[in-house]
C-alpha cells in the first residue's frame, strides 16, 4: 500500500536589522562580548548533546529501532504521512494549585521528514509536536475594513516564541503494519532541556470504527522548571490516513435520508464538491440547535449516557477531510450558547465523529454520526445512530438569514433503544463567503418605511455619497451607551436590491458601481449585517443572557442623495441554559429594532464621521427594551485612502530631501569653518549643543523603538514595504547629520580650548551668560507646556479615553516632545544672544548654514498650511508631524515669521557687529567698557 507523507509546515526565518552603534569605541566591547557569548553557547549545546535520551530505554518494547537503508535513502515527501490536528488531551497535573493558563487544551503533531528503514513496514520518523494551552486565544472579532488592513507584529513569531505554544522536537520510528508510533525528542527555547516520550497508535488505514488515535506524551523532566511539568499527557486525535468510507455509502444505498428529498428546490447546488463544500459550511461557523416538538415527549440526548445531564444548544463543524468526489469528514463539536467564538474544541463526550458525501441531485451533504467513549486510558467510537442532512438555502429573509440549515435524527424508529427525537440546527453568522445564485426577498421594507418616517435628515449641501455597491457602504465602528461602553464591531451590507455585495474580486466580479445610475434610483433596498463584540461579558437587558458579542441583521432603505440609512434589524435574544428545556430553541429572536445611520459625504473637506443609533422600538417597561447605542465611525473612504497613500508617498520624499538638505548644509559649514578657522571660537557652543541633542534624541528613541514597539500590533496602507525601507535611509541620514554637528562641536570647543589669548574667558563667559539666559526660557516654557497639557486632559472627551478605537489623547512625553521640536526651530536664539554678549563681526556662520538649516525647519509649517488647507484629515504623519512640533496654523505663522526674523539678525549682526540691535548708546557703552577692560594690559 501506497505510503502517503505530508511536508512539515514552513519554517520561517526571522530575519534581524543590524544598527550600527553610534559610538564607534562600542565596537570592540561588542566583538569581547560576541565572542564570549559563542564561546558560553559552544559550552551549553556540547552540555545539552552530552545528557540526550536514549531510544532503546524507553521505546524498545514498543517499536525496535532498525538500522536506515544505505544511500541513497531520500525522504519520503509525499503528502499527509503522519498528522493530528487539534488532538483532545488529558493530563495529571503534577502541581494542585497549577495556574489553568498554563494546562494543555489541544495537541497538534506534524512529521517533517520519514525515512526507509530495512524493515520494510518500519519508518524512521522526524517530527514536531506542538501543545496549545488554555490561555492561548486570538481575537478573531477585528476586521480591516477598506483599504486599511491588519497586521501582526512585524518580527515574525516562531513556535517556540508563543506564549502559550509548547513545541517539541521528536524522532522516533513507525511500523505501519501494527501502527506503534515511539518518539523522544526535546523542546525547543526555553524547553531544551526538557525531553518527553511520545507513544501513538497510528494505523495505516482505518474505518469509523478504528479511526481514533490513542497514544501519551510522557515528561522525563518533570521538576525542570522549564515551564512543562505535567507527568503524562494522554491524546486523542483522529487518523488522516488512508480512510475507507463504508457506512455512508451502505446508508445512501437504503435511501436513509428521503425525508429531506423535498427540500431540493430551495436549496443551492454546489458545482464543485469536496472543498467547495467544506468551505462554504465552515466558513457559517457555530450553528444553533432547535429540538423539536416531539422532543415534548420522547428523549432527545442524541449525545448519549457519555455526557450526563448537559443539553447542548450549539454545534460547530470541525474538518478531518474533504475529498473531490463529494465524501467527507467532520468532527461534530458540541457545546452551550454561552461560548462565544466560532469554534469549539475537541471534547470527545460532547463530540460525534462523521462521514458523509455530497448529493448533487438533491443538493444536500448525508452524514453518518458516531458517538466517542472516552475514559483516561483510551477512547473508543461506537453506536452509530445518529443520521444527519444540512443544505444551503437559496433565499435570505431578515429572519432567515443561515448559510446552513439541516436536521439530525435517529435512525432507530421510537419503539426501539436508542431513540432520540429530532433536532434542526441553522448557522447563526453571517460569514464573507457566499454560495453562488443566492437570492435575497426584503419582506420588512414597508414596516421600515413607516417606521423612518419621523427620522427627519437635512440634504447635504453639493454632498457627494457614497455608491449603494462601494466598499465605503461598509466600515467599523464603536458602539456605545449608558451600560456598555467598549463594544467595537464592523457593519457590512449583504445585499444592495437584487445584488449580493461582493466584497471583493475573490468571490465574484467586480460591481458595477454605474448600475445605481442606469436604474435611475436614488433610494434603494439594501440589507445589512452588524457584528458587535466586547472584550468582557455583558447584558443587554435583564432578559437577555451574558454575552461577549451579538450580531444584527437589517433590512431597509439608503437615500443614496443625503447618505442615510434607515433599516428594521433583528438579532438572536440569547436565553441562559437554565431555561433551555425540551422542544423549546435555546434564543428567540428580537425584530423590534431600528438601526439609523448618517454617512458623511465622499468629497466634505472636514473630517466628519459615520454616525447612527441602534434603538429599541419597544416599551421602556418591556422585558426586552434595551437603551439605544449610539454609533461612531472613523473608517475611511477609499478616496481618502488613495489621497492619504498620495500624501505618505509626498511626505516620505520630503522628509528624505529635509534630512537629505541638512546634511548638505552642515557639509557646508564645516567648508566654511575650514577656510577659515579663526571663526571657530565665535560660534556659539550652546547653539551646537541644542542642534547635536537635536539629531542624537531621535536617534536614542528609534533605537529603543527596536525592543520596544515592534511586537506592538499596527495598522498600515499597501505601501507599507516602502515605508519600511525609507525608515532606514531616514535614520542612516540622521545619523550622519549628528556625527557632522557632533564634529563641527568638537571642532568648536576645541578652538576654544587651545585658544590661549585674552579672548578666551570672555568667550566662555558670553557662552554662560547665553545659558543663564536661554535655560531659564527653555525651562519656564516646559511648564507652561506642562499646564497646557493638563487643561487639555481635564477637558478629554470620554470617547478619546478608549484606545481601541484609535483615538489617543497625546501625553504629557508627546506635549515634551512637540516643545522640543519648537526649541530646534529657535535654534539660532543662543547664536544672537552670543553674539549680543560679545559682539563679534566675525562671519562664524556660513549663510548657506543659517538660512538653509532655517528653511528647512520652517518647511514643514509651510507644507501644514498647505495640508491643512486641501485636506483636514489624516490618518497618519510623516512630515510634520504634531508629536514632534507645534502644528496649528497660529503656531505655523508664528513659527514662520519668528524664523525669518531670526536668519535677519544673524545677517545683521554678522554685517554690522552682534550689538548692532541695540540702541546706539547702549551699543557705545559696551564699546567703552571693553577698551577700558583692556587697557591696563596694553
Amino acid at each position: 500500500m501506497e505510503i502517503l507523507y505530508t511536508p512539515p509546515p514552513e519554517i520561517r526565518i526571522t530575519t534581524v536589522k543590524f544598527h550600527p552603534p553610534i559610538l564607534v569605541e562600542w565596537i570592540p566591547r561588542f566583538a569581547a562580548l560576541s565572542f564570549t557569548a559563542i564561546l558560553l553557547f559552544s559550552l551549553t549545546s556540547a552540555a545539552a548533546a552530552a545528557v540526550e535520551i536514549s531510544y532503546s530505554a524507553h521505546c524498545n518494547d514498543f517499536v525496535r529501532d532498525p538500522p536506515l537503508l544505505p544511500n541513497p535513502n531520500p525522504p519520503i515527501t509525499s503528502p499527509r504521512f503522519l498528522s493530528l490536528r487539534r488532538a483532545h488531551v488529558d493530563y495529571s497535573v503534577n502541581d494542585g494549585n497549577k495556574d489553568i493558563s498554563s494546562i494543555p487544551r489541544s495537541l497538534s503533531f506534524f512529521s517533517q521528514k520519514a525515512f526507509r528503514t530495512q524493515k520494510d513496514a518500519v519508518f524512521k520518523i522526524e517530527a514536531i509536536l506542538s501543545i496549545n494551552r488554555m490561555g492561548y486565544f486570538r481575537n478573531s472579532t477585528r476586521r480591516g475594513l477598506r483599504l486599511v488592513h491588519f497586521r501582526p507584529p512585524r518580527i515574525p513569531m516562531t513556535s517556540g516564541d508563543l506564549r502559550n505554544s509548547l513545541s517539541f522536537s521528536l524522532s522516533g520510528f513507525w511500523d505501519s503494519v501494527s501502527g506503534k508510533l515511539c518518539m523522544i525528542g526535546t523542546g525547543f527555547g526555553k524547553l531544551s532541556s526538557n525531553h518527553v516520550v511520545l507513544k501513538l497508535d497510528y494505523l495505516n488505514s482505518s474505518s469509523i470504527f478504528s479511526s481514533l488515535v490513542n497514544g501519551t506524551l510522557e515528561s522525563l523532566d518533570v521538576n525542570s522548571g522549564s515551564g512543562f511539568d505535567l507527568k503524562s499527557v494522554s491524546i486523542l486525535g483522529v487518523n488522516l490516513r488512508n480512510y475507507r468510507y463504508e457506512l455512508i455509502d451502505k446508508e445512501s444505498e437504503i435511501n436513509g435520508f428521503s425525508l429531506l428529498d423535498d427540500m431540493a428546490n430551495v436549496s443551492l447546488g454546489v458545482e464543485y464538491s469536496g472543498e467547495r463544500v467544506c468551505r462554504y459550511i465552515i466558513s457559517a461557523g457555530i450553528a444553533e440547535l432547535e429540538y423539536q416538538n416531539d422532543c415534548n415527549s420522547v428523549n432527545c440526548n442524541f449525545l448519549g449516557r457519555g455526557n450526563g445531564n448537559f443539553t447542548p444548544s450549539v454545534m460547530n463543524f470541525n474538518k478531518i477531510e474533504c475529498l473531490e468526489d463529494g465524501r467527507v469528514r467532520f468532527l461534530l463539536a458540541f457545546g452551550d450558547f454561552g461560548r462565544n467564538g466560532y469554534q469549539l474544541n475537541f471534547e470527545p463526550n460532547v463530540t460525534l465523529v462523521s462521514e458523509g458525501r455530497w448529493d448533487g441531485k438533491k443538493r444536500r451533504l448525508n452524514m453518518v454520526a458516531c458517538r466517542i467513549f472516552s475514559d483516561w486510558d483510551e477512547g473508543f467510537v461506537g453506536e452509530c445512530l445518529i443520521r444527519l442532512s444540512l443544505r444551503f438555502p437559496s433565499t435570505w429573509t431578515l429572519r432567515n438569514r443561515s448559510s446552513v440549515v439541516g436536521e439530525l435524527w435517529s435512525s432507530r424508529s421510537v419503539n426501539e433503544a436508542g431513540y432520540f427525537g429530532r433536532v434542526a440546527f441553522s448557522s447563526t453568522k453571517n460569514k464573507n463567503i457566499r454560495a453562488a445564485g443566492l437570492g435575497y426577498e426584503y419582506m420588512e421594507i414597508e414596516n421600515t418605511k413607516r417606521s423612518c418616517a419621523n427620522k427627519t435628515m437635512q440634504k447635504g449641501e453639493g454632498g457627494k455619497y457614497p455608491n449603494a455597491l462601494s466598499s465605503d457602504m461598509r466600515f467599523d465602528m464603536l458602539v456605545t451607551n449608558k451600560k456598555v461602553t467598549d463594544l467595537w464591531g464592523y457593519s457590512s451590507p449583504l445585499f444592495v436590491d437584487s445584488r449580493l455585495y461582493q466584497l471583493s474580486t475573490i468571490f465574484g466580479e467586480e460591481a458595477d458601481f454605474s448600475w445605481q445610475e442606469k436604474q435611475n434610483l436614488s433610494v434603494i433596498n439594501v440589507s445589512y449585517v452588524l457584528s458587535l463584540a466586547s472584550s468582557h461579558d455583558f447584558k443587554l437587558s435583564s432578559e437577555h443572557m451574558q454575552i461577549k458579542s451579538f450580531e444584527i441583521s437589517a433590512e431597509g432603505t439608503y437615500d443614496s442623495e443625503r447618505g442615510h440609512l434607515c433599516m428594521t434589524g433583528c438579532m438572536y435574544v440569547g436565553v441562559t441554559p437554565k431555561q433551555t428545556r425540551w422542544g423549546n430553541s435555546s434564543s428567540s429572536m428580537d425584530c423590534e429594532i431600528l438601526v439609523d445611520i448618517q454617512y458623511p459625504p465622499v468629497n466634505a473637506r472636514n473630517v466628519n464621521p459615520v454616525k447612527g443609533t441602534i434603538e429599541s422600538t419597544r416599551d421602556k417597561s418591556d422585558r426586552l427594551y434595551f437603551e439605544s447605542f449610539e454609533i461612531l465611525s472613523r473608517s475611511i473612504y477609499s478616496g481618502q485612502a488613495k489621497e492619504s497613500i498620495w500624501r505618505m508617498d509626498l511626505e516620505i520624499t520630503m522628509v528624505l530631501i529635509s534630512s537629505t538638505l541638512s546634511c548638505i548644509f552642515l557639509g557646508l559649514q564645516l567648508l566654511h569653518v575650514k577656510r577659515h578657522a579663526d571663526v571657530l571660537p565665535s560660534i556659539s557652543v550652546i547653539m551646537l549643543i541644542v542642534l547635536t541633542l537635536g539629531h542624537l534624541i531621535p536617534l536614542l528613541l528609534n533605537f529603543e523603538a527596536l525592543f520596544i514597539s515592534r511586537n506592538t500590533v499596527n495598522f498600515y496602507f499597501d505601501s507599507d514595504g516602502w515605508l519600511e525601507v525609507n525608515e532606514v535611509l531616514v535614520r542612516v541620514i540622521t545619523m550622519v547629520a549628528f556625527l557632522l554637528e557632533f564634529r563641527l562641536l568638537q571642532l568648536a570647543w576645541s578652538a576654544r580650548s587651545s585658544d590661549d589669548g585674552s579672548q578666551k574667558n570672555n568667550l566662555w563667559a558670553c557662552d554662560k551668560k547665553v545659558l543663564y539666559l536661554s535655560l531659564p526660557m527653555y525651562i519656564g516654557g516646559g511648564l507652561i507646556a506642562w499646564f497646557v497639557h493638563l487643561s487639555r486632559k481635564s477637558y478629554r472627551s470620554p470617547l478619546l479615553r478608549n484606545r481601541r478605537f484609535g483615538y489617543k489623547q497625546q501625553s504629557f512625553w508627546g506635549d515634551l516632545k512637540s516643545y522640543a521640536g519648537l526649541i530646534l526651530d529657535g535654534f539660532l536664539v543662543p547664536q544672537i544672544l552670543f553674539n549680543l554678549f560679545f559682539g563679534s563681526k566675525e562671519k562664524a556662520l556660513a549663510p548657506p548654514f543659517y538660512v538653509g538649516t532655517t528653511f528647512v525647519r520652517l518647511l514643514p509649517h509651510a507644507y501644514d498650511l498647505y495640508r491643512s488647507r486641501s485636506s483636514s484629515w489624516s490618518f497618519s504623519y510623516i512630515y510634520a508631524d504634531p508629536k514632534l512640533d507645534y502644528y496649528s496654523t497660529t503656531w505655523d505663522v508664528i513659527i514662520s515669521v519668528g524664523g525669518v526674523i531670526f536668519v535677519v539678525l544673524i545677517y545683521l549682526q554678522q554685517r554690522y557687529g552682534g550689538r548692532c540691535l541695540l540702541l546706539k548708546r547702549f551699543w557705545q557703552r559696551f564699546a567703552y567698557e571693553k577698551v577700558s577692560a583692556a587697557g591696563p594690559d596694553e
